[in-house]
Order: structure tokens, then C-alpha cells, then sequence
């Protein structure tokens, strides 16, 4: 994913997120609503971004075989 969402995108998660946190959020302002759950589609942004950086940049090597001995004790 490069960049943050586009706004719709981005508005269409916000509604999501409200959705699940509608429950949990409803004794706080609406202006408070409002900032909680922009923060909340920022951080999952961000979040999305560390993670694909680091997938691209981690390499594994994957051994052809494995020899292996048993030490019976």
C-alpha cells in the first residue's frame, strides 16, 4: 500500500470503525467521536504502512535439507 488511503477510502473506513466502536464511544462528545476515530484510521494507516515496509525488506532462506541426530539420555 503506498501512501495513506484516498478520502473515500479513507471516510468509508472511518464509518466502519464507527460502527464497531459506536457502543464503546457514545458517552463521549461528538467532537470527541470525531477525533478518537480519525485517530483510530491513522494509526490503522500507519500500522499497514511499518508492516509492509518490513514484509519487503525481510528475507528468508529455506534450507534443502535438514540432518538431524537423536541423543537418547
Amino acid at each position: 500500500m503506498k501512501g495513506q488511503y484516498i478520502s473515500k477510502e479513507r471516510n468509508e473506513l472511518r464509518l466502519k470503525m464507527a460502527t464497531v466502536f459506536s457502543e464503546k464511544i457514545q458517552t463521549l462528545s461528538t467532537e470527541l467521536q470525531e477525533i478518537f476515530l480519525d485517530d483510530l484510521v491513522t494509526a490503522f494507516e500507519n500500522r499497514l504502512n511499518v508492516l509492509n515496509r518490513a514484509q519487503s525488506t525481510v528475507k528468508l532462506e529455506m534450507a534443502e535439507s535438514v540432518e538431524y541426530e537423536t541423543v537418547q539420555t
